[in-house]
């Protein structure tokens, strides 16, 4: 039977953790991980009492660093698969199976769970734009919906990753420079009840974002250097 855990970064989302936490162990049997991202407010305990097990930062260190926290303490509890996913509710448990039963039926590294449609105006003509620039043949690129095999985790919990401030395009164009194969599912997403999102909560975030995105998509936008990477990094571990 196949070692699966389950990342959720979170911060100060004590109103959903707890939801998200049951709702994933009554989808799959798995182990889920929380990573708490410095919270001031109850999101510990209410992890803790949904049966989640707390990976507490001292300090708040941002989603993607607090993702691969999660990412490097599953591989390092013997995990063969992760699923990341979002703390406040949007991403559906339901759908989980439907992302293991695609990695299953492809026999591929990486499965995003891709909802294009939440995208607005200006998010899609980003994506294709970035798309355009890379060659990534992704539809839903900012997608924290994802389910990663081993080859996948030893790439993202490599010294490299932590260098990355994001999750989306970052990571995709890491995973594609190790020649790893990824593929879309198409799932539904629910939209964030509570508070607003850390990455794009003002214009000024957003710009930034952007920036930074654009540069990462210049400075990785070479052809794929298929497994040697991967061999490097077994080697080195």
């Amino acid at each position: 039977m196949i070692i699966l855990f389950v990342v959720i970064p979170a911060k100060n989302e004590a109103l959903t953790i707890g939801a998200v936490v049951t709702s994933v162990r009554q989808s799959v049997p798995c182990t889920v991980i929380v990573v708490d991202d410095g919270s001031s407010d109850s999101t510990v305990a209410k992890a803790e009492e949904a049966g989640g097990l707390v990976l507490p930062m001292v300090q708040s260190i941002g989603a993607w660093l607090a993702t691969q926290a999660g990412l490097r303490y599953a591989a390092r509890l013997g995990a063969q698969q992760v699923i990341t996913m979002d703390a406040d509710g949007q991403h559906r448990a339901e759908d989980i199976p439907a992302l293991l039963e695609a990695q299953e039926e492809n026999e591929v590294d990486v499965i995003i769970g891709a909802c294009v449609s939440r995208g607005s105006l200006s998010r899609r003509i980003a994506w294709s734009l970035f798309k355009r620039l890379t060659g990534v043949n992704i539809a839903d690129l900012t997608s924290g919906f994802r389910l990663y095999n081993k080859n996948a985790l030893l790439v993202l919990t490599s010294r490299q990753a932590s260098l990355l401030e994001f999750q989306d395009m970052g990571v995709l164009l890491m995973l594609r420079s190790a020649g790893l194969k990824m593929h879309e599912v198409t799932v539904s997403m629910c939209r964030r009840t509570n508070g607003i999102s850390r990455v794009f909560s003002s214009w000024g975030k957003v710009t930034y974002y952007m920036m930074v995105t654009l540069f990462l998509c210049l400075v990785k936008a070479l052809p794929e250097r298929s497994t040697r990477y991967i061999r490097r990094l077994k080697q080195g571990s």
